[in-house]
């Protein structure tokens, strides 16, 4: 039977087959390598995608986990502040900053509302995400390109600050400033112009400063936020507004600064106040002279000196204390002492802008000087630079005040808000020093060290009493003769009677034509 069997499936498997005449068990024999090298292929595909997996993973993982580390805790940079870093190392001085002889101008245009630029995530949509800013102003990231830094990968603000690049001040994240100032609040705004938004913040350490968030206008906030940290980063003095640290995130710029709990000198100037301002004669006399000491150190102090370059009243901070100090600046200059003046694009406010600079775009800080005239003005008057509610003959400031006391009316100038009016004394030498700063003439302005002196000296003419006698001027031709006048008083006045305004600056020394009084103390009041 087996035999039988055997013989059967020797005579089936020997038959042939209709595939190219071969034998069943060549067949077969094919049939069976065919799915053995198949299943063998298979197993090979199935090993080599294993070892490619783990393979691949390890390195993905790390560059995932380099960009989450560095977005925790490496803040963005643009590529200008390492070269900020480079100058403030350069020089010995703190404030001392290498620049070029003109810096690019920073002017933004006052913006919409649209134009914020404000922090927006999935917890405050009720803010609008601003524009994408040109690469060239705002794009920042590592070395190999890789953007980092966005607001919802930033870590949370409960920790401190970080120190600087710079080797000042701290770096804040967008984070920690959006928890300071509640999501950028509106009710937190406590500032907003041309040049950003500024609001009122508590960190987490309960510090209260003052937010700067800096619009993003045709990516100049980049150029202000720059002009700023190269300005006052090292700067510190009492009558300047001290910045504190700073944020930079992709298109964001934001300025962190001491917080001033007083509002600034145009709410109190001009806001409503009530019948009776707050801002007596000794207050206004030292709100002037402390905005004088901080342009002063700016001028004088520093190397390169820096060119303010929108002195007005809104810039001019107070605290509870009435103590001024200057802020904002978005527009300054740095001025190196081998020039005389920088030429650039015309800036700054309306009715505070020098007329030199305005007509030929030539800056220095005698352009500044003009401006601190028109404050000082301002502030005796409480009225605007430019008004165009008030009749023709008083719209600008400097204009009516000459007019004024140019027909024996300076009296009438004061700001009738003042609770006790000044002595005449003391309104003719804060007359006399804003007439000299707004002379027509830049180069007989005095610098801003001597115009602290004039405010300071209290007897600033009667020291020339003695002088006047030994000469025998005991009348004067307005017209004719003004440099006598100059004589004697160009060491302490420093030159009054040489300005183009002469005549004005004489009536307020004399108060008639003639003839001269032979006690200058009795005249001025004392």
């Amino acid at each position: 039977m087996s035999f039988w069997n055997g013989g059967f499936l020797n005579n089936e498997l020997s038959k042939k087959t209709s595939i190219f005449g071969l034998r069943l068990w060549v067949v077969i024999g094919i049939c069976v390598g065919a799915a053995i090298v198949l299943v063998l292929f298979l197993i090979s595909l199935c090993l080599t995608s294993r070892r490619r997996s783990p393979s691949s993973s390890p390195r993905k993982k790390p560059q995932k986990s380099l960009k989450l580390h560095l977005q925790d805790s490496t803040p963005s940079v643009s590529t200008d502040i390492p070269e900020i870093h480079h100058h403030h190392h350069q020089t010995a001085s703190a404030a001392a900053v290498a620049a070029p002889a003109s810096v690019a101008d920073v002017r933004i245009d006052v913006g919409k509302a649209d134009h914020r630029v404000v922090l927006a995530d999935h917890h405050h949509n009720s803010h609008p995400r601003p524009p994408a800013a040109p690469p060239s102003a705002s794009t920042t990231g590592t070395a190999s390109g890789e953007t980092i830094g966005t607001p919802s990968s930033m870590g949370g603000g409960g920790g401190p600050p970080e120190v600087s690049h710079l080797g000042w001040g701290h770096w804040y994240t967008l984070r920690e400033l959006e928890e300071a100032t509640g999501g950028l609040a509106e009710e937190n705004v406590i500032g907003e112009g041309g040049y950003g938004i500024v609001y009122r913040g508590v960190l987490a350490d309960n510090t209260t400063v003052a937010v700067k968030n800096l619009l993003n206008n045709r990516g100049q906030a980049e150029k202000e936020f720059k002009v700023e940290v190269e300005v006052i980063g090292r700067v510190r003095h009492k009558n300047l507004v001290r910045l504190l640290g700073y944020c930079v995130e992709g298109e964001y710029r934001m300025l962190v600064y001491e917080y001033v709990d007083n509002g600034n000198l145009e709410q109190w100037l001009h806001g409503d106040v009530g019948e009776v301002s707050p801002l007596t004669w000794d207050i206004r006399m030292n709100i002037i002279l402390g905005t004088a000491k901080g342009l002063a150190y700016l001028h004088e102090g520093l190397e390169p000196k820096v060119v303010h370059r929108d002195v007005k009243a809104s810039n001019i901070l107070l605290d509870h204390h009435w103590n001024s100090k200057v802020s904002d600046f978005g527009l300054a200059k740095l001025l190196c002492s081998e020039r005389s003046y920088v030429t650039t694009r015309v800036m700054g406010t309306f009715g505070y802008v020098a007329p030199e600079y305005a007509s030929t775009g030539m800056l220095n800080e005698r352009s500044d000087i003009y401006s601190f005239g028109v404050l000082i003005m301002e502030i005796i008057s409480g009225r605007a630079p430019v008004d165009y509610t008030r009749p023709p003959g008083e719209v600008n400031l400097v204009d009516w005040l000459k007019n004024m006391v140019g027909d024996r009316k300076s009296e009438q100038v004061v700001d009738p808000r003042i609770p006790e009016k000044p002595s005449p004394k003391a309104l003719k030498r804060a007359l006399l020093v804003a007439l000299r700063c707004v002379d027509p003439d830049a180069h007989k302005r005095p610098k801003m060290g001597h115009v602290i002196h004039m405010l300071e000296m209290d007897d600033l003419l009667v020291r020339d009493v003695r002088q006047l006698h030994h000469q025998k001027l005991t009348q004067f031709d307005l017209g004719a003769r003004p440099h006598q006048l100059s004589q004697f008083t160009a060491a302490r006045v420093g030159g009054a009677a040489q300005c183009s305004n002469s005549k004005i600056s004489l009536i307020l020394l004399v108060d008639s034509p003639l003839p001269l009084p032979s006690d200058l103390s009795t005249f001025l009041g004392a």
